[in-house]
């Protein structure tokens, strides 16, 4: 028997800071409204006929001790004035028959607008590769629609959630980024 797919997915996001490294994980979990879920991580497909709903919405459906099946980049420093960021880029297409992208990304010296876009750009990149060619993103980029153009039939558009933080004298400090899985 298969395991269904998610019909739904939403974005969060979160920071936690603690002398304890695990303990500010779980704080950046706590501000993403994820830390009474059994976290399972998996790749990175967006599935075929999936809605993306807001936060909000989707922690309705959840149960305290459910698992979750989520895409999740996390960074986390210890270093004063580090500047981190954590962030999951969606790729859709303008099919629903056809799947999309997830991509977790985490990077060092960043803010929100280039991890959030980079994380995008990757989604974009590896759901472009699917139709059997290396694609030079910038080549395929139509601003004017603001989509991607893979094909003649094939159009992708692209958003983020990121989260950012700076580094703190004697604390650990995590970002997180999520997309979870509503099955």
């Amino acid at each position: 028997m298969s395991t269904p797919a998610p019909s739904r997915i939403f974005l969060t996001r979160g920071i936690g800071r603690h002398k304890e490294k695990l303990a500010s994980f779980e704080l950046a979990l706590r501000d993403a409204g994820i830390s009474p879920y059994n976290l399972v991580k998996i790749s990175s497909i967006y599935p075929p006929h999936c809605r993306l709903i807001s936060r909000e919405e989707g922690l309705t459906y959840l149960n305290p001790g459910q698992i979750l099946h989520l895409v999740m980049s996390e960074c986390a420093t210890d270093e004063a004035h580090r500047w981190i960021a954590a962030a999951i880029g969606v790729a859709r297409p303008n099919t629903p028959d056809h799947y999309g992208y997830l991509a977790e990304y985490h990077s060092f010296g960043q803010d929100a607008h280039e991890a959030g876009h980079h994380a995008e750009d990757l989604a974009a990149f590896m759901l472009a590769t699917i139709v059997g060619q290396d694609f030079d993103l910038s080549e395929i980029w139509e601003e004017e629609k603001n989509v991607y153009r893979i094909s003649d039939t094939l159009e992708v558009t692209t958003q983020s959630v990121t989260q950012t933080g700076q580094g703190e004298a004697g604390l650990w400090t995590t970002a997180l980024a999520a997309a979870v899985c509503i099955l």
